[in-house]
């Protein structure tokens, strides 16, 4: 781990892998401009003004998530959160896992129906502003873990493989204060082929 520091801002904002209004009528055009230009990129312009001139300049993405706290922290795991949440979206997704991961989640849940269940209870239960997250653990076993703010599993060696954004700035416009109306449209986006690459990744 390199403890160098930099006077220039490193990290950019990632472009959208679709069109703003690719996931209609599921996610407005609207809200993911919002989403991705205001609120992601402000995490990420806070994350370069946070980290620059300090030892976790140089840094990955991942180790500053892992290792940082306080407000250096909430904006690095924000802008961490956001990609992996953006990319685990799809206007084509794939709508339920295969192969490997569909056998995972029938051996921890009993089926995917009753593992949507459950990661959509965890979501309309969290209180205030976070995030719901498909994880494996060290062990291999998968969980649904609830996180409020900025929280982030890395941080407890557990591999992410899904996530929910349930900030209200992720479905406000759309679905107001709705936010098991905008869990159940989330549902129509998510590809389980990016999930299950990333279940499949060693």
């Amino acid at each position: 781990m390199t403890t160098d520091t930099a006077t220039e801002a490193r990290f950019v904002t990632r472009d959208l892998p679709y069109a703003y209004d690719a996931l209609a009528p599921h996610i407005s055009e609207e809200t993911m401009r919002y989403h991705h230009d205001k609120h992601y990129t402000g995490y990420v312009a806070k994350l370069n003004e946070l980290a620059l001139d300090t030892p976790f300049a140089q840094q990955p993405l991942e180790d500053i998530v892992v290792s940082s706290d306080g407000a250096l922290f909430n904006n690095a795991a924000q802008a961490w959160n956001h990609e992996f949440f953006f990319d685990t979206l799809s206007p084509a997704p794939q709508s339920v896992p295969t192969g490997k991961l569909a056998e995972a989640v029938d051996k921890y849940f009993g089926s995917f129906e009753n593992f949507k269940a459950e990661m959509s209870k965890a979501g309309t239960a969290l209180f205030g502003s976070g995030w719901v997250w498909l994880v494996e653990d060290k062990a291999g076993r998968l969980a649904v873990m609830s996180e409020q703010n900025a929280g982030n599993p890395l941080r407890y060696g557990m591999k992410p493989l899904m996530c929910f954004d349930v900030w209200e700035h992720a479905y406000y416009i759309d679905y107001r204060n709705r936010r098991a109306d905008a869990i159940a449209a989330l549902w129509n986006v998510i590809d389980w082929k990016t999930v299950g690459e990333r279940y499949e990744k060693r």
